[in-house]
């Protein structure tokens, strides 16, 4: 009679299933991060309202300034659906399922700003034409040329994370014990490097947004195994850590020229509200919220995210300026466009070139 293995047996594999009320609070980060780019800061939108946005919201100017936070919210959902991604499969297919989800509808939203910003009626202030082509790489930032959108500056943040998620985990196999090293030695290592104030080790390890990608797998390990001390431990860290960084670079109270004053209290508890929300999937506890619609909002989350500022500019000064429509009725109109917009982003570039890109990069040698 063969022997029962000795310990616990191994947490099995959940059945991964679509988390659609993940897509639906993708959508939350991204309107959050649009609110704070119509009515929660200075700037270009200035100019296109024809005046402080703070005048044209004087109550909510002040809950949108908080919208920056979407962000934080977007790498903890990162870290976990990268996570997830990466686990159980090879290196060359996590390239090319993050390389066709990149970058299609990017360089269709690049192509796009360029074109509308250079129009003679628009007149935005727009890149160089080889400017414009090295943004197609989605390295301008680290060669120091000009952006074409400004939210990009996230996507160099996502694109070191895969790629240290791939050498260190990808690459030689996912597994429970490889991700809490992972994250227990980048934690660590993000915490020597804000220490030792070494500009090449702040670039590789992003102290100041590695807690919330670490957090985010961390949460992924809880939806494998919600008793997993350690993946616990590893979301508990993260928090305390990603609190301390979103409070000390967003709280400008003492600041008199500031847009608007956020409390270090405002900011922990939209941190809190992004780990608490992933968490609340990754426990089941949103399972109920299985409804279709959700999975087009995750789809028109990434092309609306792109566009919606700079093309929202343009939209928000023909409406208010041009029409003199109110400002509450630009903002749900500006809103609903760029909505509109990144619906047919995904149905036009991202439906037919998302597939075709993996399946030639899946058999490139």
């Amino acid at each position: 009679m063969p022997r029962r293995p000795e310990g616990p047996l191994p947490a099995p594999r959940p059945r991964e299933t679509r988390l659609r009320a993940l897509d639906g609070l993708r959508l939350v980060a991204a309107l959050m991060v649009a609110a704070y780019h119509y009515g929660g800061r200075g700037g270009e939108i200035t100019r296109a309202w024809g005046g402080s946005a703070q005048h044209q919201f004087p109550t909510l100017h002040s809950y949108f300034s908080y919208g920056c936070l979407g962000v934080q919210v977007f790498f903890v959902i990162s870290g976990f659906v990268i996570c997830m991604s990466g686990w159980g499969r090879p290196l060359r297919s996590f390239f090319a399922s993050r390389v066709s989800r990149l970058m299609p509808a990017y360089w269709a939203a690049v192509l796009l700003v360029v074109g509308v910003f250079a129009l003679p009626w628009v007149v935005y202030e727009t890149v160089s034409p080889s400017d414009a082509l090295v943004n197609l790489t989605l390295l301008q930032q680290p060669l120091g040329v000009d952006r074409v959108l400004g939210v990009d500056w996230t996507l160099w943040a996502e694109i070191r994370f895969y790629a240290l998620f791939a050498l260190v985990v990808v690459l030689p196999g996912a597994s429970r014990r490889r991700v809490i090293m992972f994250s227990a030695c980048w934690t660590l290592a993000a915490a020597i490097a804000q220490g030792s104030k070494m500009p090449l080790l702040d670039l590789v390890l992003m102290p100041e947004y590695a807690p919330f990608f670490i957090g985010g797998m961390g949460l992924y390990l809880v939806h494998r195994d919600r008793r997993d001390v350690y993946a616990w431990g590893i979301v508990a860290v993260s928090f305390l850590i990603g609190q301390h960084y979103a409070v000390r670079s967003l709280w400008n109270v003492s600041d008199p020229n500031a847009f608007a004053h956020r409390t270090s209290y405002g900011i922990v508890l939209v941190v809190a509200f992004g780990f608490i929300a992933v968490a609340a999937i990754a426990l089941g506890w949103l399972r109920w919220a299985n409804w279709r619609w959700l999975t087009v909002a995750g789809a028109l989350t990434y092309p609306f995210y792109l566009v919606h500022e700079h093309l929202g500019w343009v939209v928000v000064r023909v409406l208010h300026r041009g029409l003199g429509l109110p400002s509450s009725v630009t903002f749900a109109l500006t809103i609903a466009s760029m909505l509109t917009l990144a619906w047919l982003l995904y149905r036009l570039v991202e439906t037919p070139l998302t597939p075709r890109l993996r399946a030639a990069l899946n058999k490139a040698r």
